[in-house]
């Protein structure tokens, strides 16, 4: 055969095994956009945002003494704070879904479908995978879509993004998945799917979907240098995922997470030679909460899981996924590295929710601050948070001065972010209880107030006040 003729040879070979294994470039995205638009929303939220300003025409310098002596003047000042981002219908009534930071701490929620607008409720919200459920008020029908098999999705396949960019409203991008199983350090449990289909400010919440028009996907996050726009890598919440998180948040307002009990790390080079592992796999428990399941299974510090009901755990990162995505209730079984043999242990599932752990990490919601009128303050709840920053006792109670006015009976006396917890000498669990406390106080003609508070510097004193 000729030198021409071979090389001829060779391009038809390799046009035919293109051909063959490769999927057709879509001609255009049109008809799947025309399909789905009506199906993605706009969401817009407003909370109030409460900050200190400065009364004085100048600052002092950070670290700077005289910025502490004149911290009492500062004024607590409030301002509604706009946020957008996007989300899809799944049930005709009005459901919708979007990421939970889109709606997180929101005063009002609005929602835009086409050239309608329609209040909004949250239904269930999970802040560890970052989803939301909320409802429209409204009788009116909608368009749904569904959700696909996100397992199946591979690395190469086309996908569409629909959202709201910038506040733009409904915007088309397209792509392809460009990887799978990402974990970026921004929730609890993380497996994003990647993608190259620009996603901006604004796009949170919206759908990811395949060529079928199943949502693969909730896109969630991008990675921006320097607060630019997109670079092309965004991710995605996977539906599989998604789909297990939201079905328990629109049937019981909260999830149902497995829980196994046990603190873990990475299998390391070095851990897997000193264990006779082949390869670094699994997850190495560092520790086994009291009266878990796992220590209740005889799992025990130094034990490498290999494999949780079935499911190989080929890294540490893959266990938390699987466990919380398991029933809670079920009878499963633990495959065990245990010095240098393999061991099986079975066990019932726990779950998160009820767990001390979880208790001790779950986040708090903040809540509204509260007039009492009686004293002219304002007062919120006192939070972990507080008690951690402050190092108070875990077991503190009361309420967190936000507001005084210039004609309160504790102007000049009490400061802004002091901690009422006594009244009369006895205790004030919330800010409810406080202004029953002090109203009773009035209305029985009383004239003098005793407060035991934590002042700015943390030290608890007793404050006698003069009310009528």
């Amino acid at each position: 055969m000729k030198p021409a003729n071979k090389i001829l040879f060779l391009l038809i070979i390799t046009l035919k095994f293109s051909i063959a294994y490769a999927k057709p470039i879509p001609e255009s995205f049109a008809d799947l956009a025309e399909q789905l638009m009506p199906s993605v929303v706009n969401i817009s939220t407003t909370q109030t945002v409460r900050t200190t300003t400065n009364q004085f025409p100048f600052q002092f310098p950070p670290g700077s003494p005289f910025g502490e002596m004149f911290k009492d003047f500062e004024r607590p000042t409030e301002r509604k704070a706009a946020s957008l981002g996007s989300g899809f219908v799944i049930d005709e009534d009005g459901i919708v879904i979007t990421n939970n930071h889109v709606v997180a701490n929101a005063e009002d929620i609005l929602v835009r479908v086409g050239e309608k607008e329609y209040e909004a409720k949250v239904i269930g919200a999970d802040p560890y995978m970052d989803i939301a459920v909320i409802k429209m008020k409204t009788s009116d029908k909608f368009k749904p879509v569904s959700f696909g098999d996100s397992s199946k999705a591979r690395v190469g396949d086309w996908v569409v993004a629909i959202g709201n960019p910038f506040g733009l409203g409904g915007t088309v991008t397209s792509g392809i998945i460009s990887a799978r199983n990402r974990q970026i350090g921004l929730t609890r449990y993380e497996d994003f799917i990647q993608t190259d289909a620009s996603i901006n400010k604004g796009n949170s919440g919206g759908p990811l979907f395949n060529l079928k028009g199943e949502v693969i996907g909730i896109n969630t996050a991008i990675i921006a240098p320097g607060q630019s726009g997109s670079i092309g890598i965004g991710f995605a919440i996977p539906a599989n995922a998604a789909s297990n998180v939201i079905d328990q948040l629109i049937k019981f307002g909260e999830t149902k997470r497995g829980w196994l009990g046990v603190r873990i790390q990475e299998v390391s080079k070095e851990i897997a030679e000193v264990e006779k592992l082949k390869k670094p796999e699994g997850a190495l428990v560092a520790s086994v909460g009291k009266n878990s399941p796992a220590e209740k299974a005889g799992i025990k510090a130094g034990d490498i899981i290999l494999e949780f009901d079935g499911k190989k755990i080929n890294t540490m990162k893959k266990l938390p996924n699987v466990v919380a995505s398991t029933e809670v209730g079920k009878s499963v079984e633990l495959k065990i590295w245990r010095n240098k043999k393999l061991i099986s242990k079975r066990l019932i599932l726990g779950r998160l929710e009820t767990s001390e752990e979880f208790k001790e990490t779950k986040p708090q919601k903040v809540k509204k601050d509260i007039d009492i009128e009686s004293l002219k303050i304002a007062v919120r709840e006192i939070t972990n948070e507080d008690i951690s920053s402050r190092n108070l006792n875990k077991k503190t109670t009361g309420v967190v001065i936000t507001d005084i006015s210039n004609r309160s009976p504790l102007y000049n006396l009490l400061s802004v972010n002091d901690i009422i917890i006594e009244v009369q000498k006895t205790s004030v669990k919330n800010s409810s209880d406080l202004k029953r406390k002090v109203d009773g106080i009035f209305k029985k003609g009383e004239k003098t107030l005793l407060l035991t508070i934590i002042n700015k510097d943390n030290r608890r004193r007793y404050l006698g006040v003069k009310i009528n």
